[in-house]
């Protein structure tokens, strides 16, 4: 059986997520992903994701499939939203799933997460498991200039 992880994006080495994000198929679906990542992005890119756990409590985790690197993604502070973010390599997109029923578990288990939302793509078509999830359109909205769509999820 598979074994899914999470971890601190600080214990993965930073050429794996440099690797991940200059993947040009992450851009497809990223619209704020823009330009090459180089060491000095990956460095910039973990140092925010670590600010967000000695912020907040909580952040972005790496997620590791049977000890591979297959991505990352996590809880975000965003306002007084609690934004969930899975952002996997290509070849690990089937372990979407499971990797993000075992994040929700664990929101519904912390008393901070009422809600969680989600801010996607509009190039994304396939809304059907996010639907299934109890997750409902709340709309689009304008972040960082990219046009997103925004949908809410009751924790509680």
């Amino acid at each position: 059986m598979l074994q899914i992880a999470f971890i601190r994006l600080a214990e993965v080495e930073p050429d794996e997520i440099q690797a991940h994000m200059n993947d040009p198929r992450m851009r497809e679906h990223m619209p704020l992903l823009d330009g090459d990542w180089d060491e000095a992005a990956t460095k910039g890119f973990v140092q925010t994701k670590e600010a967000s756990w000695h912020r907040d409590g909580l952040g972005h985790w790496a997620f590791l499939a049977d000890g591979v690197y297959v991505g990352w993604g996590g809880f975000q502070k965003e306002g007084e939203d609690w934004d969930f973010a899975l952002v996997l390599k290509p070849d690990a997109f089937g372990l979407g799933p499971a990797i993000a029923r075992k994040a929700i578990a664990f929101a519904r288990n912390d008393a901070r997460i009422d809600y969680l939302t989600f801010l996607l793509a509009p190039t994304r078509r396939s809304l059907g498991a996010l639907k299934r999830m109890g997750a409902r359109p709340v709309g689009e909205i304008q972040y960082d200039g990219a046009t997103l769509l925004k949908f809410r999820m009751e924790t509680a």
